[in-house]
């Protein structure tokens, strides 16, 4: 089993979540975050002062799927949040030892 963490332009949320459940994933978790990569910051003008934003919002999404629905769900997530301009996201994919859903106590596969 994977979990999938996907980092993508907010305005982007809505489009990868249907293309995830395209994919038959039936839940995910996200997150508002911050941050900055290659992107870098932007100055902005408020109230008459210039400032930095160094981090820029961004929404972190998170799935957990089984080993063979991985590169379907990557490659959903990558067409869906595409934008070709800097600061599109990035994907992150990690081992999951151990799944349990607590209501029923199912674990692995069957919890997800």
């Amino acid at each position: 089993m994977k979990q999938i963490t996907a980092i993508i332009k907010p305005f982007k949320l809505e489009e990868v979540r249907e293309a995830l459940a395209e994919c038959g994933v039936t839940g995910l978790t996200v997150t508002e975050v911050k941050g900055f990569g290659r992107q870098k910051g932007h100055t902005e003008l408020y109230r008459g002062a210039e400032y930095v934003v160094d981090f820029l919002p961004k929404v972190k999404v998170e799935v957990a799927v089984k080993d063979g629905d991985v590169e379907s769900c990557v490659d959903a997530i990558v067409k869906a949040a595409r934008t070709g301009k800097i600061g599109d996201g990035k994907i992150f994919i990690t081992s999951v030892e151990r799944v349990i859903r607590i209501r029923t106590g199912e674990v692995d596969d069957d919890a997800v």
